[in-house]
Formats: structure tokens, sequence, C-alpha cells
């Protein structure tokens, strides 16, 4: 059984990378550090000698204007760091379609699922690796690409040494792009598996993060509890989200849960916008993710921006960027309001098996409402996911 993660999603589109829209966060006051041992330096620097009360007057300058250099490199760290935050959760809120705040500046996060499972935020330092070896971690699963660690500075390749100097607990990273529900469809199985065979191996509590914990680590670990623990999906969901507030995006697991039972199919599609004003219409979300965009091209005799493109079967969200401002479009099907008022475009992609038919019946199933599992449906799920090829 082959398993999914080689699956290509390449389009022949051209794609563009996300721009954010920065916003200059409101100030906030830096901590006072106190250092007593700079006042016991200088009371300790007088000495009875000739030239002794000028050379403290140089060294107690020299030490004020020290200590103001680090004061403002340590603000305008603060500062940078609250801005990258700031940004990052501005494109969390876009691309997730909920309100979500993530704050890398006030270090690692997390909160047990179950006894022995954890989703949290990126560890940042290697004194983080301490602070899970002390509450019992023996796994600690990294979900973030390189950019998503380059973003925010962190030293990935640190905390992996360190990791590696101890013989009780493993790091490993299985990568899913960030606000990418389609790759996070794709990536399900190999990630999973993964994950559950360093599990039956390392045993004790397993670490889920990506760099928030908001996202790909609470939909990793939805994952994992619907196809390997017995939970029903909505049983699963109902527990992580009273001990975590999240938003993974529960379409993509029902999505990946039936390609691994009966495999998907590609349809054409074709998205339009009427407005032969605008110069530059594109679209983010689909296939492609939220953080990146898929020029329409212009149809002058009709004077509509059209895209083809060809979709596996599945729920797909998107949203048109018309000369840089989000849009959705009214003559397109719309997704409810969420709790924070949040609405995309979406669009349903069908097979062409005929209704009544078996594979038909088992995907209107496990994409449904709320889906369960038989205990043969979940035992191929484990098959599967012990017969995947091991991740480099």
């Amino acid at each position: 059984m082959n398993c999914l993660q080689n699956l290509s999603i390449s389009s022949s589109l051209p794609l563009r990378s996300f721009k954010c829209r920065q916003r200059k966060p409101e100030f906030q006051p830096c901590k006072l550090v106190i250092r007593n041992f700079t006042d016991l330096h200088r009371r300790s620097s007088v000495k009875a000698v000739s030239g002794s009360i000028s050379s403290v007057e140089i060294s107690g300058a020299e030490v004020d204007d020290a200590e103001e250099k680090e004061a403002k490199e340590e603000k305008e760290e603060k500062e940078e760091k609250e801005e990258k935050s700031e940004i990052y959760s501005q494109n969390m809120t876009e691309a997730m379609g909920a309100v979500l705040t993530y704050r890398h500046e006030l270090g690692m996060n997390y909160n047990f699922i179950c006894p022995d499972l954890i989703v949290g935020s990126c560890l940042q330092t290697r004194e983080d690796v301490d602070k899970l070896r002390s509450i019992g971690v023996k796994t600690i699963f990294c979900l973030q690409q390189d950019p998503d660690l380059e973003y925010f500075g962190v030293d990935i390749g640190a905390i992996i040494e360190y990791t590696r100097t101890f013989d009780d607990i493993e790091h490993l990273r299985a990568q899913i792009r960030d606000f990418d529900a389609f790759d996070l469809r794709l990536r399900l199985p190999a990630v999973v598996s993964k994950l559950h065979k360093a599990i039956n191996q390392n045993g004790g509590v397993t670490y889920i993060h990506c760099t928030a914990g908001l996202g790909r680590a609470p939909a990793v670990a939805l994952a994992y509890m619907f196809w390997v623990q017995g939970y029903t999906l909505n049983e699963a969901l109902e527990l992580l989200l009273s001990k975590r507030p999240c938003f993974p995006k529960i379409d993509a697991i029902k999505s990946s849960t039936a390609d691994i039972l009966s495999g998907f199919k590609k349809k054409p599609i074709t998205l339009s916008w009427e407005d032969d004003q605008c110069s530059i219409v594109e679209v983010s979300g689909l296939d492609i993710g939220w953080g990146q965009r898929v020029l329409l091209k212009f149809d002058k005799e009709r004077g509509v921006w059209i895209l083809n493109k060809e979709l596996a079967e599945g729920l797909y969200e998107y949203k048109y960027i018309i000369d840089g401002q989000w849009r959705c479009n009214e003559t397109e099907p719309v997704t409810p309001p969420n709790k924070d008022g949040h609405v995309n475009n979406f669009i349903q992609v069908d097979g062409d098996d005929d209704p009544s038919s078996e594979r038909a019946i088992v995907r209107g199933r496990l994409t449904g409402d709320d889906p369960e599992l038989t205990n043969e449906e979940r035992s191929k799920i484990k098959q599967f996911l012990e017969a995947c090829p091991d991740e480099n």
C-alpha cells in the first residue's frame, strides 16, 4: 500500500508569495532590570591611589553608557519580537478564519490534552528541552518548516543537538506547510505514521508542536486520536478544545481519512470574477494554501477573470484578492460566519462516482458532520500507518 505523501500537489499556475501587511505595534514599556553587581563594582573600584577619582568617574561613565546601550538594544529586540508576533497573528487570523493570537516573546506554552499527549507552541531555547524532560516528555514532534523557524530566529540545530545529549528524549521533525489545509490533508498520513511509530517506540509523554500550537499541531493530535486511539472525531475535538483554545482544520482531517480508505480523484473546476475595472485578480486558499496566491486570467471578450484548475475531491475554502484587497465573491457560495464573523468562499468538489456506490457512501460518511470509524476501518488505517515508508 503506497503512502499518500508521494502525491503531487504542484500546480502549473504561477504562485506568488504572501505579503504581510505590517502594522506598528503599540508601545509597551520594557521591564526594568536592576543589576546590583554594577553598583558593587563601582563601590569596589574606589581605591586610594593617584588618579583614582578620575578613573572611577570615567569608569562610571563608561558603565552608564554600556548600560544605556544594552537597555536600548534590549528594547529594540523586544519591540522587534512583538512586531513579528503581531504580523504572524494577523496572518494566522486571515488564513485560519478566526481571531488567533501568538506571542512568541512570551516563550513556549502548551496544554496536556491527554495524560500522555501535549499540544503546544515551538521550542525556542535549549532550556525548553529541560522543561519538557521534567514533565516526562519522551518525544518532541516538530511540524515546523525551516522558514517558520527562520522567521522567529529559532536555532533548531542547537535544540536538536542538545536533545541528543540525553538518552531519554528524542526530537523528530515532520514538516507541514503553515496555513495550508490541503498540504495538511496530503501530509497527515505520513506525519501521523511517523508519530505513531515514535510513540510506540518511546512511550511516555509526547509533545506535538508547530509554531503557535493553534493549527497544525492540534490537527495532527486530532488525527492521531481519531485514527489510533479510538475517539470519534467530534469526541477528540471536544476534548482538545476543552484543554486548549485552537483552530485545527477539521475538513482536512476528514478528507485525509477518506483518502486513506478510498483514494481520491481530481475534477476540473472554474472560478470567475466579473470586473473589468480592476488590474489584478488573485485567489488564495484552495489547494495552494493561504500563504500563496494564484493569478486569474482576464477574458477580454467576456470582461471576466477566469481560473481553470483541477482539484481533488473535498471541501475547499478560498478568497479573492482584488488589487490587493481581500474579498468574497457574492455570486459564489460563502461559508457561514464563524464566532469572529469571518467568512470565505468555498467549493465542494465531488467525484464522478455514482452517489449510491460504496465508495461514494464511504466518502460521504467520513466527510460528514460526525464521522466515526468502524473497527475494520480503524484496523486498515493502522495497517496503512505502519506500512507507510519512514521519512528521512
